[in-house]
């Protein structure tokens, strides 16, 4: 084989095919050009200059879109991160507020390197269910605001762009139906010059592109213990969100992405951001089923020209962009929210037939995380809820069944089931002290020992038939529970 033809089987299958182009190359416009007006809303809320949210998204997008682990996610400033880093700005200043933004980053690659990412396998699927379900409420109700108090032509602009959305596809899907929409609305409302808000109501657009410098603050021990918190805060909220959408995009496209290399991506983007002066960012869950689901993205390419678009946008088509009637990206986005709602999941059908507490812990994440507006909150609140939940409902699994000898000397309990904290609470009451003869065996071939409680509960039912002049024979141990009870047995306060 030549060397030219080792070097093409090496390369992605996407840049010799011309309609992943097409597709790639589109579905990073439509993404840009959404991006826009939520970059600046989410510049307000951290109390910065709308072209600081915008350069954050251009820096964290095309650096993710390189070191990222999970190809056609659009990373990019997001409400969360604001939200965490507001308080910051707004009492100390904007050079501590890049500052938490590079050492935030400094802590995702630590937290990558350490195998946070492994954490996800703990997500139970109601959880992700909630979630999903959530960011779908949430983006509906951010574009709430767009739609109250506004000229009444807003109203059926958003309904004939999304008439325009559902109609489109059935004629060509070559082109984005949303890109078509934000075209054809754009144009209607200029050229009859209908009145309604637009982009440039949002806030002024940058005119050059962002230049590195590091963030105006004392290099000293008192700004660190300002700035850790918020930082530290930052760094867990945005691999939430970050993890948690590539695990969703995962589910969409049915590949697998390196969630480690996502989180350390995430920081590397993080930092790169804070030094060009953004307000920092992470994963971002409408942009990304945009990209995904709407559009059929599924490379890096997508990603960087989302970036790459955005700052081509605001620096050299500026006063065309300001023109964007907000009723356009609007109608795109409740299109958004209505696709990646599961609809399946509240079905009569399938209500019948969860068990309630998967229904329970769904509701409960959906209901925190639109409380709060953190999907970060949310899923921890719904997972730690899901193993309360498996825990009370593996809790009684132990069982216990005695088997006396004939001559009456010996009586034989099998314990089978796990035992973990919550079974073994109920081990104890289950064995016959008094009546019991001398010798008593414990067979515990059909079980395995999971943690302390557990081998504090033996060495309790040990001592009560100590007390009565009893001895006790434990057997049947598997070897990780016998190295824990050897380890263990004898050496927990109040286990006597």
């Amino acid at each position: 084989m030549s060397p030219a033809a080792r070097l093409r089987g090496l390369e992605p299958d996407w840049l010799s095919d011309p309609k992943v182009w097409r597709t790639e190359v589109l579905a990073g416009l439509v993404v840009a050009l959404a991006l826009i007006p939520e970059a600046i809303s989410f510049s307000i809320i951290a109390g910065v200059d709308p072209a600081i949210g915008l350069f954050a998204s251009f820096t964290m997008a095309v650096t993710i879109a390189i070191v990222g682990g999970r190809r056609a996610m659009i990373s990019a400033a997001t409400g969360a991160v604001a939200l965490v880093i507001a308080p910051l700005n707004r009492e100390h200043g904007f050079g501590y507020l890049v500052a938490a933004v590079i050492l935030a980053g400094a802590f995702q690659i630590v937290l990558g390197m350490l195998g946070v990412a492994r954490l996800m396998r703990f997500v139970p699927r109601s959880v992700m269910v909630g979630f999903v379900n959530a960011l779908a409420i949430l983006i509906f109700m951010a574009q709430v605001p767009e739609m109250t108090d506004v000229p009444w032509p807003v109203y059926p602009l958003i309904v004939g762009g999304l008439v325009l959305m559902v109609l489109f596809p059935k004629v060509t899907t070559v082109i984005p139906a949303p890109l078509v929409s934000i075209v054809v609305l754009t144009v209607l409302t200029v050229a009859a010059g209908i009145a309604v808000p637009t982009v440039g109501d949002k806030g002024a657009l940058p005119s050059s592109l962002p230049t590195p410098g590091l963030p105006d603050v004392p290099f000293t021990l008192d700004t660190l213990t300002v700035v850790a918190p918020y930082a530290f805060a930052m760094a867990l909220v945005g691999l939430m969100e970050s993890l948690m959408t590539a695990k969703l995009v995962d589910d969409i496209t049915d590949t697998r992405s390196n969630k480690t290399r996502e989180s350390i991506g995430q920081g590397i983007a993080n930092i790169v951001t804070g030094f060009f002066g953004g307000m920092g960012g992470c994963a971002m869950i409408g942009q990304t089923m945009i990209n995904v689901r709407v559009s059929g993205a599924r490379t890096r390419l997508s990603t960087f020209l989302a970036g790459a678009f955005l700052m081509v946008l605001c620096i050299a088509f500026g006063p065309v962009v300001s023109d964007l009637p907000m009723a356009a990206l609007v109608a795109v986005m409740v299109m958004v929210s209505l696709g990646t709602f599961d609809w399946h999941s509240i079905a009569p059908r399938t209500l019948r037939r969860m068990p309630a507490g998967e229904i329970t812990v769904m509701v409960l994440t959906v209901a925190v995380v639109v409380a709060t507006h953190n999907l970060a909150i949310g899923v921890v609140v719904g997972s730690l809820t899901a193993m309360v939940v498996f825990a009370k409902r593996v809790a009684h699994l132990a069982e216990v069944t005695a088997v006396v000898d004939p001559d009456g000397s010996e009586v034989v309990y099998r314990v089978t089931g796990e035992l973990f904290f919550a079974s073994s609470n109920d081990l104890v009451t289950q064995f016959d002290y008094a009546t019991d003869p001398d010798r008593v065996v414990i067979d515990l071939s059909a079980t395995h020992i999971w943690d302390a409680s557990s081998v504090a509960a033996l060495d309790a039912i040990e001592t009560k038939y100590a007390q009565r002049g009893k001895t006790v024979e434990i057997t049947g141990l598997n070897d990780p529970s016998a190295h824990l009870h050897g380890k263990l047995s004898g050496e927990l306060a109040g286990s006597h």
